[in-house]
Formats: structure tokens, C-alpha cells, sequence
């Protein structure tokens, strides 16, 4: 194998597909990167490739071939190696079990490992339906926050996604905060009804990272068997994973039909307000919010802690309520809306808050809900 490809196109491939490779193998071949250099009815490109067995990610380059062949080598070395390399032309070519990377004055000889004990790839699902990519990024960021990081409860650490025809909803909890978004999409199948629950770091690294291109396309296969799958491609890269299995919690049941207080405030005021007075607070300490007619103050500390007090103008419609939140959930559910002030809704200081945007003039309801569990304060 021998081919000559620009180091920022290598580079970045390289990185793409390395994000995928497992931090501990199960085997050592997992840790290597598949370079398979061909001439298709594409041209002349190298394919990068890693696979862990639940995540799968591919990417496709222009190069210019002089030998094709297919090698693997590790693929964190790989990426170290391709990122520190000099703006120039890359040579990567084979020297008998060796792969030599040259570029400008600097040469890497690195070993390879076995192809033939590589696994197959699996094959992407067939297509589901289209979505713009920046919109979907935007989406999968503001609801993969209140995913569950707890290993030990799977189906927490998900996004579901929902489908039911031009509508996708995604929604995710880890028991003390739900987000919920809803877009547009194009489906393949206008009948199309269908659940799955994607791994939420799998989902927010692939959303981000498919952006280069207009659109995602997005392929669901087996949701209901249990050997589900789901395929994101974009920008010419492509990536699958595993579905999660376990009984989602009813999720709508929880959001709140109706309130009696509801309270806008500025969003960036009131989000450095919250960081300020929060530095006080010791880990899992209440952030205490105190809500009147024209006014809310943040207050943290009690006693013979440290205390901070401060106070900022807010509309306020209804009853005036006095509730306590976990402040780094409160700063995650404001960083989420994208509106420059912040709708808290309310029944009473026990149930949970809904936080979204405020709506544009004439324009329709926030499509983002943040649910956020308050903290009971002792009497």
C-alpha cells in the first residue's frame, strides 16, 4: 500500500474515527484503526474505520494512490502522530509488517496488527429520514445535559427518540431533571411510527461532529427486537451504535399541565447571578430562589457557612413562591434554552419547575422543556 494525502484531510479523519476506539479493548485488535486505500466509482479515497462492538464510525478521503492495500495500526498513536505532523503532504505506504508515515522531514514507522482478526463492520440500516445538521446538533446538545453518567441504570444514561411521522421528539432524564425537544424532520415513511434509545455521549460526540455536511440522514433498524441499531451520515462520515434496552420512565406524566406562578427573567443576568451566588454553596447544597413581583433573590449559605445574597428584576405572573434547586442543574437547564430570557414555570415549591425560552412575539411555544426537581429546604 502506498498513497499521498493533504495532513489536515488526514488529520482530521484520523481524529474523527479515532473518537470511537475503546479505552479499554476487550482485545488488542480493537484498538486499531482500519486504513483500506481503493479506486471505486468515487475515485481514489482512503476508508478509516473503528469499531468497538457497540460503536461503529467510518470516514471516506480523497487521496492519491500509488499501491492500494488495507492495514491496521493503533489508532491512538495514529491520531497523536497525524496531528503534530508539519503542513505538508503525507506518504503513508507499507514496508513488510511495518506502515511508514513521512511527511516533510519527519518519518513514523509504526507496527501493524492483524486485519484478518478485525471484525466486520456492521452494515448501516436503511434509510429512516433526513434532518438538517446544525438543527439536530442544537437539539441533541440541549437534551443529552440531563442524561444519567450512572452505568449501573442503562437506560437513563439514553436519549429516546421518538418518531411519529414529520415529528422527532427527544427526551432524557437522570431522575432529578428531564429535558424534552421537539423538531422537524423528513421521513422516509410520512406513516412512520418508532422508539429507540440511543447511548446519549454516542448521540451528542455524533451530532456535533456531523455538521461539515447540510444534512443528517439517520437510519433505525430493529428498535423493537432488542438487537436494535441506529446510523447517522453526514459530510461523508458515517457511524452506528448499539441501541440501549430497559423500560424508559413515563416521561410525560411528569411535565405539568397547568401553573400558578410564572416568572421571565433575563437569562444571561440571571445565569451569572446563579454562578456568583453558587460559589458558596457546599456540593449538593441548595440554591435558594425567592421569587416576588418584580424581583427574585438568589440567596446560598446558612448559618455559619458562607452566604451570598443577590438580587435581580423579574416579571412575575401569579403567586410568589420561594423554591430551592441544585444549582449546577439550574445552570445546565438555563445554558440549554436559546432565548435571551428564561420562562420558569411553577405549581408549588415541592413539584417540579418547567424551565424553556420565551417565546418570540407571535411565534408558537418553546419546543425545549427543562424539568428540574426542586430541593426540599428543612423548616
Amino acid at each position: 500500500m502506498k498513497f499521498r494525502v493533504e495532513r489536515d484531510v488526514l488529520a482530521d479523519a484520523v481524529a474523527w474515527t479515532a473518537r470511537s476506539l475503546p479505552v479499554r479493548p476487550s482485545v488488542p485488535v480493537l484498538a486499531g484503526m482500519l486504513l483500506d486505500a481503493s479506486e471505486g466509482e468515487s475515485g481514489q479515497r482512503l476508508k478509516l474505520s473503528s469499531f468497538d462492538y457497540e460503536v461503529s464510525a467510518q470516514v471516506s478521503v480523497e487521496i492519491d494512490i500509488e499501491e492500494p492495500g488495507t492495514v491496521l495500526v493503533s489508532g491512538r498513536l495514529l491520531a497523536e502522530i497525524t496531528r503534530n505532523l508539519p503542513p505538508q503532504t503525507v506518504e503513508i505506504s507499507t514496508d513488510g509488517a511495518k506502515v511508514v508515515v513521512a511527511c516533510g522531514s519527519a518519518k513514523f514507522t509504526l507496527l501493524t496488527l492483524p486485519v484478518e482478526d478485525y471484525p466486520t463492520l456492521p452494515e448501516m440500516p436503511g434509510l429512516t429520514g433526513s434532518i438538517g445538521s446544525d438543527a439536530f446538533a442544537a437539539a441533541v446538545s440541549q437534551v443529552a445535559v440531563a442524561a444519567g453518567r450512572d452505568d449501573t441504570l442503562p437506560m437513563l444514561t439514553g436519549v429516546r427518540v421518538e418518531i411519529e411521522g414529520d415529528t422527532v421528539t427527544l427526551a432524557s432524564t437522570d431522575r432529578y431533571r428531564l429535558a424534552v425537544r421537539e423538531l422537524t424532520w423528513k421521513p422516509e415513511n410520512p406513516e412512520l411510527s418508532a422508539v429507540a434509545l440511543v447511548p446519549a455521549k454516542t448521540l451528542h460526540d455524533t451530532a456535533k461532529s456531523l455538521t461539515s455536511g447540510a444534512e443528517v440522514a439517520i437510519a433505525l433498524s430493529g428498535a423493537d427486537t432488542g438487537e436494535g441499531m441506529i446510523g447517522f451520515e453526514g459530510g461523508g462520515r458515517r457511524t452506528t451504535t448499539r441501541l440501549l434496552d430497559g423500560e424508559f420512565p413515563k416521561y410525560r406524566a411528569l411535565l405539568p399541565d397547568s401553573f400558578d406562578t410564572v416568572a421571565e427573567v433575563q437569562k444571561s443576568e440571571f445565569l451569572e447571578a446563579v454562578k456568583r451566588v453558587s460559589l458558596v454553596a457546599e456540593r449538593n447544597t441548595p440554591l435558594r430562589l425567592d421569587f416576588s413581583e418584580g424581583r427574585l433573590v438568589l440567596e446560598a449559605g446558612t448559618g455559619d457557612e458562607a452566604q451570598a445574597v443577590e438580587a435581580l428584576d423579574a416579571v412575575l405572573e401569579g403567586e410568589d413562591i420561594q423554591i430551592a434547586f441544585n444549582s449546577a442543574f439550574l445552570i445546565d437547564g438555563l445554558n440549554a434554552i436559546d432565548s435571551d430570557v428564561a420562562r420558569l414555570q411553577f405549581t408549588t415549591s415541592t413539584k417540579p419547575a418547567i424551565i424553556t425560552g420565551k417565546p418570540v412575539d407571535d411565534a408558537p411555544a418553546s419546543d425545549y422543556r427543562y424539568l428540574i426537581m426542586p430541593v426540599r429546604l428543612s423548616s
